[in-house]
């Protein structure tokens, strides 16, 4: 799986935040029309990442600036100094790190969008900015990986850079597992880097320009094909593999059983990066489900779907939404913010979708909304994998919103949502009462591009009241009703911190520098043909 950003401090005083200079609608200029659903839900301009008319006052910017920079000195804590590795995680002390031992392809993409992000809101000067980026990128041309592919390990040592061959825990060994989606989020930050660090240029393209996504493009999984989880170069003792190779280059790997066969799940930004390097047919889009088929075949999951049939590219898509307090929504795997909108920080998706991203993210957001402070009554919101107050990680969401039966709750009780499906199946919890409700800070970052007011409020009180704050900004998650915090920071629910806030506070500074016009060329047609059946009922 993948997750986690956060983001800094402005001191208005010495104008740290280089962000009052930017002639952007968030400071000060004219916003866009914004479009108006029934109802009365203004959706944001994605690329001016606003909602309505709101722009942010001088006391927003200073306090979003301060857990800017907050978060960037947890992401330094994070980071060997002689790598230029960020390890998986800390915990609470910025000072005296104590650091995991491991790392992944997504934590290395997250800590380089990060300082991309560092510098343009001041924290860090150009040079230094320059020192990190260029220092881990020379690292990653070192290490082990798999050369035909281009691809790395799941896991590094961050101290060494050597290819993991125990689990992260230590406890067991593991064979070398080369992910679609982890590499993907290392592929975005390379797109970021190459336009936004012109000097580290030529380092981020060598690397890029070895990736071949068409690893994973599975063509016979379904019409239109799709992409697989990942795969081994040697074949692992403890599971069955599919022995193949998709590129026809180099030898054959070993893949997982499994392909993403889902759309709104944060997998789909490796079908992003394959067409943008036009490696991934578009077919592979429209192949995923949108919700699973509205037959008693799929009663076992949350609830039964309302949709229509369209057709793309020759393929048929179901456009099926789920129902929640009033609004149609295309639900995501377990209902939490991350699989929704980690994507949406790189590819704008809402303005170039806007029949579809455009209407289903601000329903999203709403949604967490509604469920934290109205149905569930916790007084806070935004549910994301975290994690737990009580120890060790663990998912959450709002689910209803989620198609897996099991479940992403967003209580420390795991209460179980479950409306049954329409005439297959009765319902086993349709109105369960809530527990213990966790909400997960880097899940309101992502929601700020949506509902800006909102999320620095809902943040503010999470840190003024629930005092799930310290030296290296928010704790990853805090139980609202005990009180427990989980006192540690990880890279990736930092840096998605901090490349939210690069959006809303730097002019879209991630996905502007991600999008170049061959990038949109070859995602926007792709997406902005679809229309969702999301809306308000």
């Amino acid at each position: 799986m993948t997750a986690n950003i956060s983001r800094r401090t402005l001191l208005a005083s010495t104008g740290a935040l280089a962000l009052a200079g930017v002639e952007s609608p968030a400071f000060g200029g004219t916003p866009a029309p914004a479009q108006t659903l029934k109802g009365g839900w203004v959706p944001s301009r994605a690329d001016q990442a606003l909602v309505g008319r709101w722009a942010p006052s001088r006391a927003d910017k200073a306090l979003v600036g301060r857990w800017a920079r907050d978060t960037w000195r947890s992401l330094v804590a994070m980071t060997d100094e002689r790598t230029g590795l960020p390890a998986d995680n800390i915990g609470e002390s910025v000072t005296e790190p104590v650091r995991s031992g491991y790392t992944s392809p997504t934590n290395i993409g997250g800590y380089l969008w990060s300082t991309v992000v560092a510098k343009h809101l001041g924290i860090i000067s150009p040079q230094e900015s320059l020192r990190r980026i260029t220092q881990t990128l020379t690292t990653m041309h070192s290490v082990d990986h798999h050369e035909p592919s281009g691809m790395y390990f799941n896991w590094y040592d961050e101290a060494t850079g050597e290819v993991l061959r125990t689990d992260p825990d230590g406890t067991k060994p593991i064979t070398p597992f080369v992910s679609s989606v982890d590499n993907a989020w290392f592929a975005c930050a390379l797109m970021v880097v190459r336009d936004a660090e012109p000097r580290a240029r030529a380092l981020a393209e060598s690397l890029l320009g070895k990736m071949n996504f068409k690893f994973y493009y599975n063509p016979a999984a379904r019409p239109g094909g799709l992409m697989r989880g990942g795969f081994f170069e040697t074949p692992p003792p403890d599971e069955e593999t599919d022995k193949g190779n998709h590129a026809g280059v180099g030898p054959d790997v070993y893949y997982r059983k499994f392909h993403y066969d889902t759309c709104n799940t944060e997998a789909r930004i490796a079908g992003y990066v394959g067409f943008a390097l036009g490696q991934v047919p578009h077919t592979q889009y429209f192949a995923t489900y949108r919700t699973f088929p509205d037959t008693c075949d799929w009663s076992w999951v949350e609830q039964k779907p309302k949709g229509v049939h369209r057709t793309y590219l020759g393929l048929d898509v179901f456009e099926g939404t789920y129902s929640y307090r009033g609004m149609r929504i295309v639900p995501s795997w377990g209902g939490d913010m991350f699989e929704s909108l980690m994507p949406d920080l790189f590819v704008p998706e809402a303005t170039w979708a806007p029949r579809s991203w455009g209407i289903n993210h601000p329903l999203t957001v709403r949604a967490h909304i509604e469920h934290g402070l109205d149905d569930a009554k916790y007084g806070y919101w935004g549910f994301s994998p975290a994690s737990n107050p009580k120890g060790g990680y663990s998912v959450y969401g709002v689910e209803p919103l989620g198609m897996d039966p099991g479940g992403y709750p967003s209580d420390l009780e795991g209460t179980n949502h479950d409306a049954g499906f329409e005439g297959c199946r009765e319902g086993t919890n349709p109105n369960p009462a809530y527990g213990d409700g966790v909400v997960t800070p880097h899940a309101a970052f992502l929601a700020m591009a949506y509902a800006p007011r909102q999320a620095i409020d809902n943040l503010s009180k999470i840190e003024s009241t629930l005092h799930a704050y310290g030296g290296g900004g928010f704790y990853d998650s805090v139980a609202v009703k005990s009180g427990l915090i989980a006192k540690r920071y990880l890279s990736l629910d930092q840096a998605m911190v901090m490349g939210a806030i690069g959006n809303v506070f730097g002019n879209d500074l991630i996905r502007r520098n991600f999008a170049s016009r061959a990038v949109e060329s070859r995602i926007r047609p792709v997406i902005g043909m679809e229309q969702f059946e999301s809306g308000l009922e």
